[in-house]
């Protein structure tokens, strides 16, 4: 039987790591890792196709039994924190009697994107009061080219609502051309030009990665679809890069997340991601992470990502002192510095050692040590090696080193500052280890998180060296991912289709969410997700009059096909104590072609009270976590006599309700796919919606649930 092979590549900052996974039992076939290629002709590209090449070499894979490869970039963080971007032109347009706020929304000065580093901008106002010429747009882009603009930004005042003007604007265009419209469907002018011209600067070589990386594959004579990582944690397809590359921001933490939810099935839980140079810290709640807007250098954009936080600190962080003690730890790594760990040295190689202070790069502080050999060859004391010194790394693991070398090269550091060698070890895990929890600490406050029911997930090829540690000093339970090295090209590999849009509207309709519930439903499967699959979820933000539609849906070529391995209701139910937290009182309400759903009563007491209610979870049949809801209420069977008992209830609701309540939250269950009405603000609305799709249901079997 042909294999089918999943190929996710991640590409970090210190290493680019390959795996290949066999769908047909989700075993992994192969690893490999090579040293990140960011100082190559081909950038970041050359380290994919290594990666890529050297994988499918090793594991003897056909380039037939590929169906799919995904990849991670930092190519789009990378050009930003460096400031190697284009120089931007934008064209601004608006009404005449307008013209000096709409110049002032979209005239965006050259902008700075880390110190001392600026995104270069030029500019020009075009009057839409009456019909474009082709010959003003043309001159307009020429004046911009001579200026030195190699790409263009076109942003017209509601051009959300009329995207005809920036379209004719970019069809003119020369130059590879972007526009506020193509990334989001919301008002505010001056964000919405600021997020397109950022996403301008990084497009030319955002085009040229995608061109080396296809051109690489095609040689190799690959043909299965290339996708890429999101920074939201979806995967969406290579035209998508050439055009929004903005989106793969932060994709490298999105990339192991993915891999914590979808490879481990996390729950709730902090996931820590411990890498060489840092370490990554996310809150996963109900099975989802948490999901923020993007600010880069203080500059909030249209784009979201998930709420990864970045501590300068890991696994091979340089510790750093005054001579006298170890005053700190990181930011700067082993990797950066060029230097081997002391604990992966040959014991003989630091007999005799000396410490020095030396500087990693240019313009660093002088206080970094490392160990000097009577050859000249010199060692990284790093937070690996205080953790191999004491002896807290398990056999197998992947930080694990030589023992005797650590103790050695901390001793060396320990009788310097007259301490002992555990002190020593001990001192450097503190330093790090506190800067990771005040991130622990700060994100568990701001999501209102319990300490005794979130567990510690630690992922990455330093996990062992910080999570147990970081563990202990905050007395939490903690696991160590399985495969934790390669957790992030797991998760790239395995990632599901997110699509999401958001749109300024006043109290939506149901029409309104329905529309767009379905442009965004037509939008993920056509980048591949499998109709079945699909969760489309609605909110709306009435303070900010913001409807948001987000799909999810498993790839076409991944889960979904007949030969996926599909869970047993057995093994369902087991998954289902588990994330539910218990081991009696899960019971299966209903037996659904694609899912499987689970309730438990929850009894609370409360002084002298007591409460009960029902928690609901539906899994899909591949074991994803799909729906998650504290308290909820369940309708099921055929659509019209769901819909009758779902009206008498909610008559009775909405009789009781206060006029200023908000309406309840709704999901339907159809079989093959979950919709979620939850934006609706009035019981009116949710009512009609629900109406509306239970009838083009028919008589086919539904489940309605209820957050109550």
């Amino acid at each position: 039987m042909t294999r089918r092979i999943r190929i996710g590549v991640d590409v970090g900052g210190t290493f680019t790591k390959a795996v290949a996974i066999d769908m047909m039992n989700g075993a992994i076939m192969g690893k490999v890792t090579v040293p990140t290629s960011h100082s190559s002709s081909g950038g970041v590209s050359n380290g994919i196709v290594l990666a890529l090449t050297d994988l499918i070499k090793n594991q003897h894979i056909e380039t037939s039994e590929i169906e799919l490869i995904s990849h991670s970039t930092t190519q789009a963080v990378n050009a930003l924190l460096e400031g190697d971007t284009s120089k931007v032109g934008i064209i601004g347009m608006g009404v005449g009697l307008e013209r000096s706020n709409v110049i002032k929304r979209t005239s965006v000065t050259d902008i700075e994107l880390a110190p001392n580093k600026y995104l270069k901008t030029c500019y020009r106002f075009l009057d839409t009061s009456k019909f474009l010429e082709e010959h003003e747009v043309i001159t307009a882009i020429k004046e911009l080219k001579s200026e030195g603009a190699d790409v263009l930004v076109v942003s017209e005042a509601y051009g959300v609502d009329d995207p005809s003007n920036e379209l004719f604007v970019m069809k003119m265009s020369d130059i590879p051309a972007t526009a506020g419209h193509e990334l989001t469907g919301i008002y505010g002018l001056e964000i919405r030009t600021l997020t397109a011209a950022i996403n301008a600067g990084i497009l030319i070589k955002s085009i040229n990665t995608t061109k080396f990386v296809e051109s690489a594959m095609q040689q190799q004579g690959i043909t299965a679809p290339l996708l890429i990582m999101k920074g939201d944690g979806g995967i969406t397809d290579m035209i998508t890069f050439k055009t929004k590359p903005i989106l793969t921001i932060l994709s490298g933490p999105a990339a192991s997340v993915a891999g914590a939810l979808l490879h481990l099935r996390v729950f709730n839980g902090i996931f820590v991601e411990v890498g060489g140079t840092s370490t990554n810290v996310c809150i996963i709640r109900n099975g989802r992470p948490e999901i923020k807007y993007v600010t880069i250098m203080n500059h909030p954009t249209c784009i979201k990502s998930l709420d990864v936080r970045v501590v300068g600190v890991a696994g091979g962080s340089l510790v750093r002192w005054s001579g006298k003690k170890i005053t700190d730890v990181g930011p700067r790594s082993a990797h950066i510095a060029g230097l081997t760990y002391s604990c992966y040295a040959d014991p003989q190689e630091l007999e005799g050692g000396q410490i020095i202070t030396f500087m990693p790069k240019e313009g660093d502080p002088i206080d970094y040590i490392a160990i000097e050999s009577s050859g000249a060859k010199r060692f990284a004391i790093t937070n690996t090696c205080a953790a191999n010194a004491l002896g807290l790394i398990p056999e197998n693991d992947y930080a694990r080193g030589n023992q005797e070398s650590a103790r050695l090269a901390l001793s060396i550091l320990a009788q310097r500052i007259g301490i002992t060698m555990e002190e020593a070890a001990e001192s450097i895990l503190d330093l790090s280890g506190k800067k990771v929890l005040e991130v622990i600490n700060v994100l568990s406050k701001n999501y209102k998180l319990k300490n005794d029911r979130t567990v510690l997930i630690g992922g990455g090829g330093a996990a062992s060296v910080l999570v147990p540690y970081v563990a202990r000093k905050a007395n939490r339970e903690y696991k160590i991912a399985e495969h934790a090295e390669v957790i992030s090209s797991i998760g790239v590999a395995t990632a599901m289709i997110r699509e999401e849009r958001e749109k300024t509207v006043n109290n939506p309709t149901a029409e309104e969410t329905s529309s767009l519930m379905k442009e965004v439903e037509k939008v993920a499967i056509s980048k591949g997700a499998l109709p079945e699959s699909l969760t489309i979820q609605s909110e709306y933000i009435s303070e900010r009059s913001l409807l948001r539609v987000t799909a999810y849906g498993n790839i076409s070529l991944d889960i979904g096909t007949a030969n996926a391995k599909e869970i047993g209701d057995e093994e369902a139910r087991v998954l289902a104590c588990e994330l539910f937290g218990i081991n009696d009182g899960i019971r299966r309400i209903f037996d659904m072609k694609n899912y499987y759903v689970f309730a438990c009563e929850i009894h609370k007491k409360k002084l002298f009270l007591k409460s009960r209610r029902q928690s609901i979870l539906v899994l899909d049949k591949y074991g994803r976590i799909r729906l998650s809801i504290e308290n909820g209420m369940i309708y099921s069977g055929p659509a019209q006599h769901v819909m009758n008992k779902f009206e008498i209830f909610f008559n009775e609701c909405r009789d009781g309700r206060k006029s200023n309540d908000l309406a309840p939250q709704v999901h339907i269950l159809d079989g093959t796919k979950i919709i979620d009405f939850s934006s609706l603000t009035s019981s009116e609305q949710v009512l009609k919606a629900v109406k509306k799709e239970l009838i083009k249901s028919g008589n086919n079997e539904v489940t309605v649930i209820l957050k109550i």
